[in-house]
């Protein structure tokens, strides 16, 4: 079975994965009845340390998808990674919503909600620890996400500021070790290379 199948990920061809936060419907009462209006909220990001947000309304689903998808892509920027996780405990706020994101060790995987998931994944943390406080609302727990990530800075941007050398922390070191993936010979091409 396809482990994407569930979630609502789509892939574009200059490889920007989206994923879709939520969609909402708003109604707005006339003369004769209600008008509804529907509104969407996507995370674009590339896997490699580039994540956007896109927020689109419209008369139907469909446009306001595509509308917060170009925002989105629009909206991308770099942030700072050091290998498969955040080079250093942030916490992003936005309204009531405090998201407190935390470095962890290869291996831990993303200990988050689907919210925070959704936004670390696209911007290819694949270890991190995060603990959400206060409102726990989608689109306002997407943007704290979002602000926490603009806090990040690199080890090297801290050393140039500040004009000192820091230690490695624990994670860093855990990090540099951590072994590479590397891909394994399969039996089919042991033989192509025996034939050939």
């Amino acid at each position: 079975m396809n482990k994407n199948k569930n979630k609502n990920y789509e892939e574009d061809k200059s490889g920007i994965d989206s994923n879709t936060v939520g969609v909402y419907r708003t109604a707005a009462t006339v003369k004769g009845g209600r008008r509804f209006s529907f509104s969407a909220m996507i995370v674009c990001g590339d896997r490699q340390g580039r994540v956007g947000l896109g927020y689109g309304k419209a008369n139907q689903v469909p446009n306001a998808i595509e509308k917060a998808q170009k925002k989105a892509k629009r909206e991308m920027r770099e942030f700072p990674l050091t290998g498969t996780t955040i080079p250093h405990e942030v916490t992003g706020r936005f309204g009531a919503c405090s998201v407190r994101l935390v470095p962890a060790s290869p291996g831990t995987g993303v200990i988050a909600g689907a919210v925070v998931r959704a936004v670390l994944d696209l911007l290819g943390v694949q270890d991190c620890l995060s603990k959400a406080y206060g409102s726990t609302n989608n689109k306002n727990l997407t943007k704290a996400v979002i602000d926490g990530l603009q806090q990040l800075r690199s080890r090297e941007t801290v050393e140039r500021l500040r004009k000192v050398t820091i230690e490695k922390t624990h994670t860093e070191t855990s990090h540099e070790a951590a072994p590479v993936a590397v891909s394994v010979a399969t039996d089919e091409s042991i033989s192509e290379e025996v034939t050939a």
